[in-house]
């Protein structure tokens, strides 16, 4: 009974430790964070993507009611 439980221990072990399917969820988890950093880098922040589009946007909107372009 005992060589049994030492077998299935074993085996169960060597599953764990071949099984990858954990550690490939673990990367795509870490992926998934790296994207949503860049991500919340690029659109929150003084100095960030829709700062910079608004800016943008405003500036053409005053040209357009001022009636004469902006260099």
């Amino acid at each position: 009974m005992l060589t049994k439980l030492f077998v299935n221990a074993k085996l169960a072990l060597e599953n764990y430790k071949n099984d990858d399917r954990g550690v490939t969820a673990i990367e795509y988890g870490l992926i998934a964070a790296g994207v949503a950093v860049v991500v919340g880098a690029a659109f929150l922040g003084e100095d960030s993507i829709s700062t910079r589009l608004s800016n943008i946007f405003d500036s053409v909107k005053d040209a357009l009611v001022a009636g004469t372009p902006k260099a």
